[in-house]
């Protein structure tokens, strides 16, 4: 574990795998996210789902984890607006989970919730997971080291992404 490199956020874990373009903007303070809809949705789902638990969510610069229980042991919990991209909800619970364990504390697994969808499912961080979050770690920094944003990589939820018009306007 290389814990010298757990300096990174969740949302740029998640953004390593959506789009290396936006997790370069966003890192260097670049945000459209106000102006976008599906964001502005996403965060009202996000207020008013798991209220009561979210006032006992987990914050630990540069960690912010929408809420933990300590039921069957610790458990991560992350809430989601749709399961379009959730390879990147995954591996953000996965870090979260990694980072956890960085520290000390035992974790039984994740769940990610997807409310609307009504559906929930269980993670659980291997150690094949851990080898891809540090290679990922290794793979931010590399991005944020660059001068200048990655090229643009068109993928089919572009469209609908907050930084659409800043790549493509």
């Amino acid at each position: 574990m290389v814990i010298r490199e757990l300096k990174y956020k969740g949302t740029q874990v998640a953004y390593y795998v959506v789009c290396k373009r936006k997790l370069w903007l966003f890192s260097k303070g670049i945000g459209f996210e106000h102006l976008s809809e599906s964001v502005a949705l996403g965060k009202l789902l996000d207020e008013e789902s798991f209220k009561r638990e979210r006032e006992e969510g987990f914050y630990d610069a540069p960690v912010r984890m929408d809420f933990i229980k300590t039921y069957d042991g610790l458990v991560v919990h992350e809430v989601k607006h749709s399961r379009a991209i959730e390879e990147s909800h995954l591996l953000q619970v996965k870090y979260y989970m990694y980072y956890l364990k960085s520290k000390g504390l035992e974790v039984s697994h994740g769940i990610l919730h997807y409310p609307r969808a009504k559906e929930i499912r269980k993670v659980y961080l291997s150690k094949e997971d851990e080898f891809i979050i540090e290679d990922a770690l290794k793979g931010i920094g590399y991005i944020l080291s660059l001068e200048k944003p990655p090229p643009i990589e068109e993928k089919p939820y572009c469209k609908s992404c907050a930084y659409e018009e800043f790549c493509y306007g």
